[in-house]
């Protein structure tokens, strides 16, 4: 498949969606994608690390609002996985880690049904240690292959909830795909916070 085969587009498919108004590429973002690719398998990656400072914070409520490198202004909603909130002051800088992954597998004439399922695990900071924590999220799709377009290089797919069209750049690649087969979509996600000293 492609690199135009983007997380973005596919998150459409999968219902997942990153944190695109904070992730803006700046001096203080790292960031870099990595693409693998074989006979009716491709995997995509990408990583981000950014510096966002904070805005506001109410630990009672669990509400905190970072301000990104451009700054674009972010409102969170944080869970009890997120310990020593209390210890986060407006003003402190924090680092946002994000990882995602999107692997697409071809099940030639599947026979599975359509299907979405999902799955999630938490890390949270040790008690009286430094603010933080981590969400880790993975989103398994069964997909219907019900159009492919060899002029236009689209495969159209039929999730669970909705249908979406994806663009194969690679010939060979779209030589292997017809209608009956099904994409096997795994998206997973992982953002991790952590309050720490970050350099001007």
């Amino acid at each position: 498949m492609t690199q135009r085969l983007s997380i973005l587009t596919l998150s459409a498919l999968l219902g997942a969606l990153a944190l695109p108004a904070l992730a803006q590429k700046t001096g203080a973002d790292t960031s870099g994608a990595t693409m693998e690719s074989s006979p009716g398998k491709a995997t995509l990656r990408h990583e981000r690390t950014l510096v966002a400072t904070v805005e506001e914070v109410d630990a009672a409520k669990g509400h905190v609002t970072l301000k990104g490198p451009k700054g674009n202004v972010v409102p969170l909603t944080v869970g009890p996985e997120v310990r020593n909130l209390a210890q986060v002051k407006v003003g402190d800088q924090v680092r946002v880690r994000y990882a995602e992954a999107l692997s697409l597998t071809l099940k030639k004439d599947g026979k599975e049904l359509r299907s979405a399922k999902g799955s999630s695990e938490t890390t949270r900071a040790p008690a009286g240690g430094q603010p933080g924590g981590a969400v880790g999220e993975q989103v398994t799709v069964i997909a219907d292959v019900i159009a492919v377009d060899a002029k236009t290089h689209q495969v159209t797919l039929k999730g669970p909830n909705r249908t979406v069209d994806l663009y194969v750049e690679d010939p060979a690649q779209l030589k292997l795909i017809k209608v009956g087969d099904q994409i096997e979509a795994v998206y997973s996600q992982a953002v991790a916070v952590s309050v720490e000293p970050v350099k001007k």
